[in-house]
């Protein structure tokens, strides 16, 4: 079947190189992909909230599979697009409707949803520019860590901590009132920081049945130790080694169990992937968030750990079969660490050539901003590029991943030399 691809980053060039795979598969489309994805599909220059060019690409290349990678299309309808439009409703989409794509879009409303089928989370209140007031008193009835969260979607970057309270409440003032993010922080959350250690789990589900994928736990914070500020995230690690047999089973029975069941008693129809960032907080989980898309970069340890045809996969999700298919996965844990620009997440320069790609042995590489400038890899985004190895423990993938790491080069290039501190 021929299959488009939306997205550019390091998670799409990972979905592309598993789809890539499958003998199943006649035509791959990357819409726009990155120097990375031209290797192994055909990239098109399409942004992913062109909706009237992804219709015209689509029915032009008889595209009959469609994997949304990013929120932002999924926030602003594109299933919905597609099941509205007569030429394209046949064609399967994998990623929610817009409804249920609400629970990434809004903070806000994705805490009514956790609060109306009992998931357990954090306690809040939500307030808007014409409630800052209540929202200083909030503040003062709360203990420090104080957790500040932009409703809508501000690229991974909405989430403010900070221990001291006036600061906090300037900070509110500077998201409500004088509009720090834009609409995105036209609504803030503000809730009870919660104490422990943090992971990802990852659902697969065809709205009716779901799959438990493997468990990751990433690295947001730009410096060593977890210091600094938030990036899209800095390397990651699969399986999490805390998350044994008895801990999963809390999370499948307290929180994918009542997510799923969620979203069919709320109607919102779910064809895709779900994204529940989690906390362990003594011995049990809470949900942070929902996305409602594969993490990255989560995605480039938790797609190599699985072993099924992944065309299969994505198929019985738009077939709703997904009951019928036996997940198998490599018990090996797997590791990436990012590359970033110089700079980041604060401003960068693009455009600097990459060095070193041809000598990486033994791990997988995964392009995340990068693009083709006169025939040579250049950098073009802040996260440029995810190395992935495989070892018996995180330990050993690691070291695997930072000796080839240590071969690639460009001007400023920056990475985290501590993952798995925390571990």
């Amino acid at each position: 079947m021929n299959i488009l691809i939306l997205g550019s980053g390091g998670r799409e060039h990972t979905f592309a190189w598993k789809l890539a795979q499958s003998n199943k598969l006649s035509k791959l489309f990357v819409a726009p992909g990155n120097a990375g994805t031209e290797k192994i599909a055909i990239n098109i220059p399409i942004g992913v909230n062109d909706f009237d060019a992804i219709k015209k690409l689509v029915l032009e290349e008889n595209i009959e599979l469609v994997f949304v990678g990013p929120e932002d299309p999924l926030v602003n309808g594109i299933h919905d697009f597609f099941l509205n439009d007569q030429e394209l409703k046949t064609i399967a989409v994998i990623g929610p409707e817009k409804l249920a794509a609400t629970l990434e879009g809004s903070k806000e409303f994705a805490k009514e949803f956790m609060m109306r089928h009992h998931i357990p989370t954090a306690q809040y209140k939500s307030f808007t520019s014409e409630t800052v007031e209540d929202g200083f008193k909030f503040l003062e009835e709360l203990n420090p860590p104080f957790v500040l969260k932009a409703d809508g979607l501000a690229a991974g970057k909405g989430v403010v901590i900070l221990n001291d309270l006036n600061e906090a409440k300037i900070e509110l003032k500077s998201m409500l009132v004088d509009e720090k993010f834009g609409a995105a922080s036209a609504t803030v959350v503000i809730e009870e920081f919660l104490d422990g250690i943090e992971l990802s789990v990852f659902v697969l589900t065809d709205g009716d049945s779901y799959k438990v994928l493997p468990t990751a736990k990433d690295y947001k914070r730009i410096g060593e130790g977890d210091t600094g500020l938030n990036t899209g995230g800095m390397g990651a690690i699969s399986p999490v080694p805390f998350a044994d047999k008895a801990f999963m089973d809390k999370i499948e029975q307290r929180i994918v169990k009542p997510t799923v069941e969620g979203l069919k008693k709320d109607n919102m129809p779910y064809k895709g992937f779900i994204f529940i960032g989690l906390i362990k907080v003594g011995e049990d989980p809470k949900v942070i968030e929902y996305n409602v898309r594969m993490g990255d970069p989560e995605t480039e340890v938790v797609l190599p750990r699985i072993q099924n045809d992944m065309v299969e996969l994505l198929k019985a999700v738009a077939n709703q079969t997904l009951s019928n298919i036996d997940l198998k996965l490599d018990d090996r844990t797997a590791t990436t660490v990012m590359t970033v620009s110089g700079g980041y997440p604060g401003s960068y320069e693009k455009g600097k050539e990459i060095k070193g790609i041809e000598s990486i042995k033994d791990s997988l590489i995964f392009h995340a901003g990068t693009t083709l400038k006169d025939g040579k890899v250049v950098t073009n985004g802040g996260r440029v590029m995810a190395i992935t190895s495989f070892g018996t423990d995180f330990k050993s993938a690691l070291a695997q991943s930072y000796i080839n790491v240590e071969k690639l080069s460009f001007e400023g290039m920056n990475y985290r030399k501590d993952l798995g501190f925390d571990l």
